[in-house]
């Protein structure tokens, strides 16, 4: 047999494994991110509590709004395309959220910092909280762990006055996800 064709026979046979092995890895990741989302809290539901600090510094809790329509939306990381229209977009509807008696909350798994300079640069006149370990996220079902890298899934919940889950936007449309929850608000409030 020629030395080369062993080689080009080897070769291909680490290739075709590496290959199996990529695919194994992303089926394992997808089943994993799907595994997840079943997690989050069902409509109707309490949501799940928690207390996290804002791009300002201050502890904000789920008790904190109480007695009022909450919009908490789980974002994968500041300053990115898709996370800068999603936020602009509640940043633009804030009046409209605000005369339906909505508070907005965003959170990810970016630190204080990031969130204040994201905040800033876009004007952003609500809370960015700080799940800097994911528990937060995890417990909305909404943690999308890759290993080394943790990032929120782009999920979003409307919790009522009550604190109960009213509904759920899991993987939002970053630049309908305001307007969904503004017409979401009006029907509900007009039961």
């Amino acid at each position: 047999m020629n030395p080369a064709f062993a080689i080009d026979l080897d070769v291909q046979a680490l290739l075709k494994w590496l290959a199996i092995a990529v695919v194994a890895i992303a089926g394992l990741l997808l089943w994993r991110s799907v595994a997840l989302a079943a997690d989050a809290p069902k409509v109707g539901s309490p949501a799940p509590s928690f207390s996290l600090p804002d791009q300002g510094g201050k502890t904000r809790s789920l008790a904190d709004f109480r007695n009022k329509w909450l919009v908490l939306y789980f974002y994968p990381r500041d300053d990115t395309p898709g996370c800068t229209r999603q936020a602009c977009a509640f940043r633009d509807d804030w009046s409209r959220l605000a005369a339906l008696g909505a508070q907005v909350v965003g959170v990810s798994v970016n630190d204080v910092e990031s969130h204040l300079e994201f905040a800033k640069e876009y004007r952003l006149p609500f809370p960015l909280l700080a799940d800097k370990g994911g528990a937060v996220a995890a417990r909305y079902g909404s943690l999308r762990n890759l290993g080394l890298i943790k990032l929120a899934r782009r999920n979003t919940f409307l919790i009522d006055p009550e604190g109960r889950i009213a509904q759920d936007y899991l993987s939002a449309n970053a630049s309908r996800n305001s307007q969904e929850v503004i017409e979401d608000l009006e029907r509900l409030q007009h039961k």
